[in-house]
């Protein structure tokens, strides 16, 4: 994984457009060497331990994760791989995954600091929060090696940000599914950490279409927690306790697939309730295509890991002439009607099958 840098020029600011993922690993193909090794199958799990001793530069990544074993991020990693494989003829290429698994930003901050002590040639970390992350973040930039945020954003000294702009993705989504509540009714919106910036920009954007929207609705905003398990007890618990809900929102992956599930058990879309929110994980495809959620946003959890990988290689490359520059990933929308389009096991949505 190698720097990062105008190797994104090519691709280009993706607000506002479908990402082809494929065409994107075409790209960066032409961008490695002619002969630059494509792995697929299991050769993914093994790619670090298989190029180690190769004779190459080296380059070495570190990924930096506030849900290291949310299987939302299983498409990042993947990424991340596909990317060295991409740079392997000329890049001896490793990465790390760590951080936390609940969003704990003293681990996280912990781990950046490890990345730092071990030299690495570039890092990638969601910036959570607006301040925990500057100082080894400007540390890490003036000592040549390029900080890349991914995920969440904050305006500090970081190389760039690849995600999308959450506050308009909550705005947009609020958009979608506003005229179809009735006014004056009652919605519930999840989220799993308030304050942290990958999620609470997101709500924000949710209650300011709300508020512009001048219809009365009702909103409660419910702290879910990081786990799965209870994400989907306390939306079902609430739900319980305020039948009358118009819609069931979530703000990331984990706790949209909950609304979904709560949606389908008590069987809410045939009632007019509606479910949305985040992520493409197998099962979220899935109640996309049954209905139980009336949409739900790709956030190209694939292209988050990808682009940062190939930013950092280039740039070490390049000895540092090509620099990372920010991509803000397309504000794009699965429901029933293109659900067929998204393979259901496919690699890009957390499952298994690689194209």
């Amino acid at each position: 994984m190698e720097r990062g840098s105008r190797a994104f020029t090519g691709v280009g600011e993706l607000r506002g457009q479908a990402v082809d993922r494929r065409g994107a690993l075409r790209k960066i193909a032409k961008l490695a060497t002619a002969g630059a090794v494509i792995v697929t199958g299991s050769d993914h799990e093994e790619f670090p331990a298989a190029l180690a001793g190769t004779g190459l530069p080296t380059c070495k990544l570190a990924f930096i994760n506030h849900m290291t074993t949310s299987p939302f991020f299983a498409p990042t990693i993947k990424g991340i791989q596909d990317a060295c494989a991409k740079f392997s003829t000329i890049l001896d290429c490793s990465y790390t995954w760590t951080g936390s698994e609940t969003s704990n930003v003293d681990e996280m901050v912990s781990a950046m600091e490890t990345a730092l002590n071990d030299n690495v040639d570039g890092i990638a970390v969601p910036m959570i929060h607006a301040e925990a992350f500057n100082g080894l973040t400007a540390t890490a930039v003036g000592s040549g090696i390029p900080v890349i945020a991914y995920n969440a954003d904050t305006p500090n000294s970081r190389s760039a940000y690849v995600g999308q702009k959450l506050m308009e993705s909550g705005y947009d989504i609020a958009k979608m599914w506003l005229p179809r509540v009735t006014p004056g009714s009652h919605v519930l919106l999840s989220i799993a950490t308030p304050g942290t910036l990958n999620l609470q920009p997101r709500l924000d954007g949710y209650i300011q279409a709300i508020k512009e929207a001048g219809n009365a609705v009702t909103f409660e905003a419910v702290e879910t927690g990081v786990k799965y398990e209870d994400q989907l007890a306390r939306i079902e618990s609430y739900f319980l306790g305020h039948r009358n809900l118009a819609a069931l929102i979530g703000t990331d992956a984990p706790d949209t697939l909950a609304c979904g599930q709560v949606a389908r058990k008590y069987g809410l879309a045939r009632q007019g309730v509606i479910a949305a929110g985040y992520g493409l994980m197998p099962q979220t495809l899935a109640l996309v295509e049954s209905g139980d959620l009336l949409f739900s946003t790709d956030q190209q959890a694939y292209l988050q890991g990808l682009y940062p990988s190939v930013a950092i290689c280039i740039y070490k490359e390049t000895l540092g002439a090509e620099v990372p520059v920010s991509q803000y990933i397309a504000l794009r929308y699965v429901s029933q009607a293109n659900v067929h389009s998204y393979p259901a096991n496919s690699y890009f949505n957390g499952g298994t099958r690689v194209p």
